[in-house]
C-alpha cells in the first residue's frame, strides 16, 4: 500500500509538474499568434510552468509535408545545430495567485537554424522528444513569389452556407513559377484555423510570369465578429466582463453572456481570433510575462438546451473543440456555461457548434455574414525537381475589411 501511494503521489506530481498553460509562439512583426517567418526572421515562444520551480526543458523542430505529415527527413536536411536546445531562459511570476515559471526563447537562434522552407513543430518537452509538453507549428517561407489576395462577397446556390470567395494572385520575385507548376499547390486559412483550411487546390490559370488560383471552392463562412473580453484589471468589471473576484486564493473573471442570432451584421472590431497577455492595476501597465495571474473565466449564453453541442474557441486553444472548451447547461440559471483557467489580457472568441460527428460550425450561434473582416491566409508550396521535400514557396494575407 505504501509503495502503490508512493507511485501515485509521484504520478500526480509529474503531472503536476509538467502543467504548461499560456503557450504562444508568433512573429513579433505581426504579434498576433501568426507563426510565419522568412530567413531574415524569428519566432517568439512563451509559456508558463505551473511547478514554479527551474526545470530545464529541451526543444527540437521536425520538418512536414504541405499537409502536415511527417516527410521522413532528418535532421541534418532541414537544419543546423544542436539536435536538442536547452530553453533555460526563465523568470519567476510576481505577485500573482498562481505561482508560475515563464519561460522565453526567440528562435532561429544560435544554438539551432532551419535552413529549408516549409511546414515546422517545434517540440518542447523534458526528458524525452515522443513524450512533448506541447508542440507548435510554424512555417518558414522563401519569398520566392508574392502572393496577393482579393476577398469578395459570394453568392452561389450549390453553396449557399459560403459568403466570401478569395482569389489568390502569385507574382515571381525570381522563381521560375512556370517550371514548377505541376508541384505547386495551395492552402488557405481563415483566422488562423487549420480545423477550416482549404488545401492542395492547383494553379487555375498562367499568365508569364502570374499564376492564379480562381476555383469558385476557394470560399469560406463569413460568419461574425468575435467576441471579446478584457481582464488586464482582474477584480474590477471592463470590457465584456461584468465583474471578478478573489475566492479561496483564486480569481474569477465573469463575463457578460454572449448575444446570439443577430439578425443583422454588427460591425465590432476585433483581431480574427488572436489574444493579448496583460496586467493593468490602476492605470499601471505591469510586465505581462511574469505579473500577469490567471483566472477561472466564466463564460455565458443565455440559451433553453439545444440539440448540438456549443464549444468556446480561439487561438488561445487552437480551436480545439474538447471537454475543456464545451459549455455544459445550466437549467437553474437557463443558460450555457464554460469555465476556462486563462492568463489575464485581451481575448478574441467564439461560439462554435457541433452536431454528432458534423463539422464545427462557427457562425450558427453570432450569425453569419459576407461583410465580417476575417484574416485570410495563402500558402504557396512547391517541389521543384531534384529535392526531397515541400518547400514554402510565397505566402501572403489579407487583413481588410470585404467590399
Amino acid at each position: 500500500m505504501k509503495l502503490l501511494f508512493a507511485s501515485l503521489l509521484l504520478f500526480f506530481s509529474t503531472l503536476k509538474a509538467q502543467q504548461i498553460e499560456g503557450v504562444q509562439l508568433f512573429n513579433p512583426q505581426t504579434n498576433d499568434e501568426t507563426p510565419v517567418i522568412g530567413f531574415d526572421e524569428n519566432l517568439v515562444l512563451k509559456f508558463d510552468d505551473f511547478s514554479n520551480g527551474s526545470n530545464v526543458y529541451r526543444y527540437t523542430i521536425k520538418h512536414f509535408d504541405r499537409n502536415w505529415q511527417d516527410d521522413g527527413l532528418f535532421f541534418t536536411e532541414y537544419a543546423n545545430g544542436s539536435l536538442n536546445a536547452l530553453l533555460d531562459d526563465f523568470q519567476y511570476s510576481f505577485n500573482t495567485l498562481q505561482k508560475y515559471t515563464h519561460y522565453n526563447l526567440s528562435f532561429p537562434n544560435d544554438r539551432m537554424q532551419p535552413k529549408i522552407s516549409g511546414n515546422f513543430k517545434l517540440i518542447v518537452y523534458k526528458d524525452n522528444e515522443d513524450e512533448p509538453l506541447f508542440t507548435k507549428r510554424f512555417s518558414i517561407v522563401e519569398k520566392g513569389a508574392s502572393l496577393a489576395l482579393q476577398v469578395s462577397r459570394f453568392s452561389d446556390a450549390r453553396m449557399p452556407e459560403k459568403n466570401q470567395r478569395i482569389e489568390v494572385q502569385a507574382v515571381s520575385t525570381g522563381a521560375n513559377l512556370n517550371a514548377n507548376i505541376p508541384s505547386m499547390t495551395l492552402n488557405i486559412l481563415q483566422n488562423n484555423n487549420w480545423e477550416t483550411g482549404i488545401f492542395n487546390k492547383k494553379v487555375s490559370t498562367s499568365l508569364g510570369s502570374q499564376i492564379l488560383f480562381q476555383q469558385l471552392e476557394l470560399s469560406f463562412p463569413g460568419n461574425n465578429e468575435f467576441y471579446y473580453f478584457d481582464n488586464k484589471n482582474i477584480t474590477r468589471g471592463f470590457d465584456a466582463v461584468a465583474g471578478g473576484e478573489v475566492f479561496e486564493g483564486q480569481n474569477y473573471t465573469y463575463l457578460h453572456p454572449a448575444f446570439a442570432y443577430p439578425l443583422n451584421y454588427q460591425y465590432q472590431p476585433d483581431v480574427n481570433g488572436a489574444y493579448y497577455f496583460r496586467r493593468s492595476d490602476l492605470g499601471i501597465e505591469r510586465n505581462a510575462d511574469t505579473e500577469a495571474d490567471y483566472s477561472w473565466v466564466h463564460f455565458y449564453l443565455d440559451s433553453d438546451p439545444v440539440e448540438q453541442k456549443i464549444y468556446v474557441l480561439g487561438l488561445f486553444n487552437n480551436y480545439k473543440a474538447d471537454e475543456k472548451s464545451e459549455m455544459k447547461y445550466d437549467g437553474e440559471q437557463k443558460r450555457y456555461v464554460a469555465k476556462i483557467y486563462l492568463k489575464q489580457g485581451f481575448y478574441n472568441y467564439i461560439l462554435a457548434t457541433r452536431k454528432g460527428d458534423e463539422a464545427l460550425n462557427f457562425g450558427e450561434i453570432n450569425g453569419n455574414f459576407w461583410q465580417t473582416e476575417n484574416l485570410y491566409q495563402a500558402f504557396l508550396y512547391y517541389r521543384p525537381f531534384g529535392r526531397n521535400f515541400d518547400g514554402l514557396l510565397g505566402y501572403g494575407e489579407f487583413r481588410k475589411e470585404v467590399r
